[in-house]
């Protein structure tokens, strides 16, 4: 079990109202609640993280170090349910605002809150039961309490199952950031002996996947044997989407001029320039002196539609008056770039790295023609206000340092592996 299945949301507000009173009493009174039930929360937080988070004192309650990290964290928590319930408060036209920092007793139940993003995902309520080993009843009863609670209709049904109405996809969105943040509350303690545990997920693009990632997830699982790492390679979009969510702890790749979002952040690594690749053995392999206009009939391989690429591609042709060839496959999948130009005469614009084993084996050429302005920037995006976890920051570390390294290594297949220039 994830140590963080076993942190109670009630509990985690408890303990940050004794931070804020500096009391047990002040805060019970402030809950309406007895003071034994406070300490209880208390120590139940305490057991369930193997820490003290107070230093009991005559004057009153103080933080420990372990306490204010997870103070730290449980800001972040509160921020996004306290959002969430000021949200559905003013959906619900007949009823008072919350007081500011209030939280209704229907949002604080870790465990049903679960249930409601795994139902989202699973679409279906017996998976989601017979995941949680619970009944079908005790689902659509959890269900219930939050959709009363909030005063919003989170579900419908459809010939593909539960789906989401809008105001569901909106409180998911609240709920798995909130939950994202408690899962990080263990690993920033056990930060604090220098044990950096946990999983990290990356969205991995195409610029990062071939060189970049796998050196840096050897160099930091060296470091650290206990950091499980799970790589995302959806498409941008849905990495965007699941990083906002913060299933998502950051993405690396190539960084895009159009996306302008405030809410991420972008920290440029490194840039590379485009190179045009056939197997080893093709006729063009052997010709000097290549302009890309000698190229506009041959069988090519580019980039799906939209994608920057597939844009730098293009403007190749375009930039001397010419029609963008007709491409033969248009794909994005690096395996089936390979086959293709190994077992074919096809020809492909890509970025030399990421097929850096290929080019240096000799199964796969540089051919001799320029191209103009194709630099990809590549680093990573992460959110703005983001806060990653110590097993993130490692990974990031590492990445750094992988980049640093490979700019200052020299280079094994020396003027035909593209340019590579760390920032």
């Amino acid at each position: 079990m994830n140590p963080a299945d076993l942190l109670n949301l009630a509990h985690l507000r408890a303990f940050r109202l004794v931070a804020d009173t500096g009391s047990a009493t002040r805060a019970a009174a402030s809950l309406d609640r007895a003071q034994s039930a406070i300490t209880r929360s208390v120590q139940e937080l305490e057991t369930a993280l193997g820490e003290p988070l107070f230093e009991r004192k005559s004057s009153g309650m103080l933080p420990t170090t372990a306490g204010r990290v997870a103070l730290d964290r449980c800001a972040r928590i509160f921020i996004e349910l306290e959002a969430l319930a000021q949200w559905c408060m003013a959906r619900q036209m007949r009823r008072r605002a919350l007081p500011e920092g209030a939280l209704p007793a229907w949002l604080l139940n870790t465990r049903r809150l679960q249930l409601f993003v795994a139902l989202a995902h699973d679409q279906h309520m017996p998976s989601t039961a017979s995941a949680f080993g619970i009944s079908q009843p005790a689902v659509s009863s959890a269900m219930r309490v939050l959709e009363g609670g909030s005063g919003i209709t989170l579900f419908h049904r459809s010939a593909r199952g539960l789906q989401l109405t809008p105001e569901g996809e909106m409180f998911l969105l609240h709920v798995r950031r909130a939950l994202n943040e408690l899962r990080h509350v263990p690993d920033d303690i056990a930060a604090l002996h220098g044990t950096i545990q946990g999983a990290v997920t990356v969205g991995a693009l195409p610029l990062g996947r071939t060189l970049i990632l796998p050196a840096a997830i050897a160099h930091m699982s060296a470091l650290h044997p206990g950091v499980r790492v799970i790589t995302d390679e959806s498409a941008y979009e849905l990495l965007t989407s699941s990083l906002r969510a913060g299933d998502v702890d950051f993405i690396l790749g190539a960084l895009r001029e159009s996306d302008g979002a405030s809410d991420l952040a972008h920290e440029r690594l490194m840039v590379e320039d485009m190179v045009v690749l056939a197997r080893n053995s093709h006729p063009l392999a052997q010709q000097k002196g290549l302009s890309v206009s000698d190229l506009r009939h041959a069988q090519w391989i580019v980039p799906c539609t939209h994608s920057p690429a597939r844009g730098l591609f293009e403007a190749q042709f375009r930039r001397l008056k010419l029609k963008p060839p007709m491409p033969s496959v248009e794909t994005d999948d690096l395996a089936v770039i390979r086959g293709l130009l190994i077992g074919t005469e096809m020809i492909a614009a890509v970025c030399a790295q990421q097929l850096h084993y290929e080019i240096a084996s000799g199964q796969l050429a540089v051919l001799d023609v320029p191209l103009s302005s194709t630099r990809s920037e590549i680093g990573l995006i992460l959110r703005a206000d983001g806060a990653p976890s110590p097993a993130a920051r490692a990974l990031i570390d590492a990445i750094r340092l992988t980049v640093a390294n490979a700019a200052t290594a020299p280079r094994a297949v020396e003027g035909r592996v593209g340019k590579l220039t760390a920032h």
